[in-house]
């Protein structure tokens, strides 16, 4: 038996110019959306993956990875503003299920629960959320060291006492030995504005030529129905 296989390809060159400047313009927003985020904390660079038949599929030949690159750290101040030097996520929990972020701003409720700004509760390495039992009254009294291990400072005892390590993970869920937490600090997108802007002007040229030639292909066609039906 033989099999005969291959690509055919059938496309008038309008509608090769239409999926031609819709992908042009998904790759733009991306590039868009990187720029959004450049002074986002925790935001990391999205990266467009184009398949091999991208010029046939048009957007659905489109997918997007993200680079997990360590952004910029900058100093806050604040002790519960937590950094990871190094590739990890911070497991959180919320309505929707436990997510992953690189946002390191948490806070303490009133319960001494440790959460996210949008209130998701934070997990430790065990999964279970973090919950101080020793309320400090100065958050300067919590101590995160560079594996995740968070301690309060116990005034009565003069000593350290250790609450839960932080869970942090890698994309498969596992857990990361040695995070390289920064406590005080806060990690910025890892985007580079130079090489987004730079990225975008192919782009945008591309985009323009395939929209030239849609509107030569589109007068063309136009012109030779006006013949057609003036001859009639």
């Amino acid at each position: 038996m033989k099999l005969n296989a291959g690509v055919r390809y059938m496309d008038n060159g309008l509608i090769t110019s239409l999926k031609a400047m819709q992908v042009q313009s998904a790759l733009i927003d991306m590039s868009n959306d990187n720029v959004t985020g450049f002074d986002k904390v925790g935001y990391q660079r999205k990266e467009p993956v184009v398949s091999a038949f991208t010029e046939y599929l048009g957007t659905d030949g489109l997918s997007t990875t993200v680079d997990d690159k360590v952004g910029r750290l900058g100093n806050s101040g604040n002790p519960l503003d937590l950094a990871l030097a190094t590739k990890g996520y911070f497991q959180t929990q919320s309505a929707e299920g436990i997510k992953l972020t690189r946002d390191g701003r948490f806070k303490l409720d009133k319960n001494g629960n440790l959460l996210t700004l949008e209130d998701a509760k934070v997990l430790s390495s065990s999964g279970t959320p973090i919950k101080l039992s020793l309320i400090p009254s100065d958050l300067k009294d919590i101590v995160v060291n560079a594996k995740g291990g968070l301690s309060v400072f116990n005034k009565i005892t003069n000593k350290l006492q250790h609450v839960a390590d932080l869970g942090v993970v890698n994309t498969d869920g596992a857990l990361v030995m040695n995070p390289e937490v920064k406590q005080g600090y806060n990690e910025y997108s890892n985007v580079s504005l130079q090489n987004e802007f730079l990225g975008m002007m192919p782009m945008i040229k591309a985009f323009d030529a395939n929209r030239q030639m849609f509107m030569i292909e589109s007068a063309n066609l136009t012109k030779a129905i006006s013949q057609l039906g003036s001859s009639s």
